[in-house]
């Protein structure tokens, strides 16, 4: 277990310490300097990048949440109604078709949709379009697991008690699987600025997220600004981490005690 941990995190550690050698070579130590941390906050290029990425990600993790809840609460709920196989299937295959696939058959959709009617252009809305066509199947099964366990008791008692359904959703319900959506959503999120397949096919000019930025630039060699780069973004992830789990350890011991 301890060689499985070393083979995975020696080399962030590895890069995090290179990110502050002062040498313009990212694999050689040149001396402590922090000179790639100012020069990557002055690069406008990788700054946009990253905006446009968590732009993306945000949207599409919202949207996702929300198609997502809807047929997580269909599949889950509304028993077995028209379509119902239709919707699970369509549900379940972006999560086993490749990346490729899924990228060239949105290519292939938007290009015949900018050819009769004139949209859209590709950019920043057909990559979004196309995250959340993969990040609601994965919010769907987060969403309809949580319902399926869910005690539809208190549900009914709102209901016996006279409150309409819609009231019932909204104040019984979603407080309910809140933590779901909640899984859902960073799911979405961190599915949608990790991806890179789909972000190629469906981006148009000046459209690049940081993923792809990355990749163009480690086709080249890699240069300290992006380890750096990576060193910051493993930073704020595991500080989220350390975050989330003192809070799940306190809420522990506050119910504990």
């Amino acid at each position: 277990m301890a060689a499985g941990y070393a083979f995975l995190y020696v080399p962030i550690l590895s890069l995090a310490v290179y990110s502050f050698s002062a040498s313009r070579m990212a694999t050689v130590w040149g001396g402590f300097s922090t000179r790639w941390y100012a020069a990557l906050f002055a690069n406008e290029q990788i700054m946009q990048a990253l905006g446009r990425s968590l732009a993306i990600a945000a949207l599409s993790a919202t949207l996702a949440t929300v198609l997502g809840t809807a047929s997580g609460l269909a599949l889950s709920r509304f028993g077995r109604f028209p379509g119902r196989g239709l919707l699970s299937l369509m549900n379940s295959a972006p999560m086993v078709m490749p990346d490729v696939m899924l990228g060239l058959s949105s290519l292939l959709l938007f290009v015949t949709l900018q050819h009769a009617l004139g949209w859209p252009e590709r950019g920043m809305g057909t990559i979004m379009i196309a995250h959340v066509t993969l990040t609601a199947c994965y919010v769907t099964v987060v969403v309809r697991s949580r319902m399926t366990s869910l005690d539809d008791s208190l549900e009914e008692a709102a209901m016996d008690l006279g409150a309409r359904p819609w009231r019932v959703f909204f104040l019984i319900t979603l407080p309910l699987v809140a933590p779901a959506l909640l899984a859902g959503w960073l799911l979405a999120f961190t599915l949608s600025l990790d991806d890179l397949v789909i972000a190629s096919f469906t981006s148009g000019p000046g459209a690049s997220t940081l993923p792809m930025l990355i990749y163009s630039k480690v086709k080249l060699g890699v240069t300290p600004e992006i380890n750096a780069l990576a060193t910051l973004i493993v930073t704020v992830v595991a500080a989220g981490v350390a975050i989330a789990g003192l809070l799940m350890h306190r809420r522990e011991r506050s119910l504990a005690g």
